[in-house]
């Protein structure tokens, strides 16, 4: 028996991994701009028609059947191809409308996400976008369950815990720039009138390290300097790194677009390091994602911002 025997339509698959993704009837019916009843409505058609249940209660929640597990499991696959087609057929049509979810590293939203949103108003204002703020792990999740079509994120060197690797499997990567890392000192620190830092001088400074990734890079190059950095301080506000330093509480280490995102203080330097440190940014889509017009020209856009991160790729 064949997916055509069992009248299994394109809406309930949506419909069924809305669920599976939220785990509410409520929040699917929010999400595909229907109302609750009338989705519970599509779901026991859906249930008379296979023979089976689809979802159960637990709780207050509801969860998938195994039979609703199946259909959720070739949801994806179906809606991204019905997706890609439909893009297809807007490119036709001037590319006059569409639909982009895009996800991105935090210092990204106040730097290359307010200029890709405006550079796509200006050059193809019928594509809707939205954006949602995640940290690289979760950015890349949100690309392999559907939840976003394009992320932005970024890795380390010698990462051992690089989001790029496993967890991207079967994904498009594409590295897009190379974003300087920078030493954050106060001005009067003696390293400070250095045209780049040698980090080995740094040995008997209190550090103010940030996200575990960041903070993982910085152990990695204090490591390389000869000693293990003493952490006083850790928070992911860029702008209380900042200021912290500016209060003598400590030194950090920035990238670039972290330090464009926010006002440095006078009395703050931020210099590179004579190893050039950085870290690379990319983007990451499902594999074919480009064949769909509205993606494409988000990716298009995005090409033309890598100057916003230093040193292009």
């Amino acid at each position: 028996m064949g997916l055509d025997d069992l009248e299994v339509d394109s809406h309930s698959l949506r419909v069924v991994l809305a669920i599976a993704e939220l785990g509410s009837i409520t929040a699917a019916a929010t999400r595909l701009g229907y109302s609750q009843p009338a989705l519970s409505q599509h779901l026991r058609r859906l249930e008379s028609r296979i023979g089976m249940p689809v979802v159960e209660r637990a709780g207050r929640s509801v969860r998938l059947t195994d039979a609703g597990q199946v259909l959720a499991r070739h949801a994806s696959v179906v809606t991204n191809a019905l997706d890609a087609a439909a893009g297809e057929i807007a490119e036709l049509q001037g590319l006059r409308s569409g639909r982009v979810r895009v996800a991105a590293f935090p210092s990204a939203s106040a730097t290359i996400v307010p200029r890709l949103l405006a550079g796509m108003t200006i050059r193809h204002p019928g594509v809707q976008l939205s954006y949602l703020e995640a940290e690289p792990p979760e950015a890349i999740a949100a690309v392999r369950e559907n939840r976003a079509d394009i992320a932005l994120t970024f890795s380390y060197p010698g990462d051992r815990n690089d989001p790029h690797t496993e967890s991207a499997r079967g994904l498009a990567v594409r590295a897009i720039g190379r974003e300087p890392v920078l030493v954050v000192l106060p001005a009067g620190h003696p390293q400070a009138s250095s045209t780049a830092v040698d980090m080995a001088a740094l040995g008997n400074e209190s550090w103010i390290a940030g996200c575990p990734r960041c903070r993982g890079h910085l152990v990695e190059v204090c490591d390389v300097g000869g000693y293990a950095p003493r952490i006083g301080y850790e928070t992911d506000n860029f702008i209380a790194v900042l200021n912290m330093v500016s209060a003598g509480l400590g030194a950090a280490m920035l990238p670039r677009l972290a330090i464009a995102s926010a006002r440095v203080p006078a009395d703050v330097v931020a210099l590179p390091t004579t190893h050039e440190d950085h870290r690379t940014v990319h983007v990451v889509t499902a594999d074919g994602a480009e064949r769909i017009p509205a993606v494409r020209a988000t990716l298009g856009v995005l090409s033309g911002l890598d100057r916003l991160m230093g040193d292009a790729a």
